[in-house]
């Protein structure tokens, strides 16, 4: 398992917020997107990791998606806050609601 990763000269870690720079092809043209979120979790090594990345949309519906590091639709990742995650996998942000769902290393109780 692994806890922290570089992306180019970018260093990110479980539980950090980042914002995933990727281009896709819409219509004949390539355009940019950002997919800000929190980083849930790494797994892989070497050529094989990847990372999940999970941010609340719209209507607080969440929405997760898996990366491979080396992909090449990715041109940049930005670091936009540093987290304190004391565990590998954040799998315990799903079952929050809201602002806490946001937010790693809160207990539980404030939910109900």
């Amino acid at each position: 398992m692994a806890i922290k990763t570089k992306f180019g000269d970018t260093e990110f870690k479980v539980g950090d917020t980042i914002g995933v720079h990727h281009t896709f092809k819409a219509g004949g043209k390539a355009q940019t997107q950002v997919f800000e979120g929190i980083v849930m979790g790494i797994r892989g090594r070497e050529e094989n990791k990847t990372f999940t990345v999970r941010k609340i949309s719209f209507d607080g519906v969440g929405v997760e998606k898996i990366w491979s590091l080396n992909n090449p639709s990715i041109t940049k990742i930005t670091v936009k806050k540093k987290g304190t995650a004391r565990r590998a996998k954040l799998d315990y942000l799903r079952s929050r609601i809201g602002k806490l769902a946001l937010k790693a290393g809160i207990r539980e109780t404030a939910v109900k």
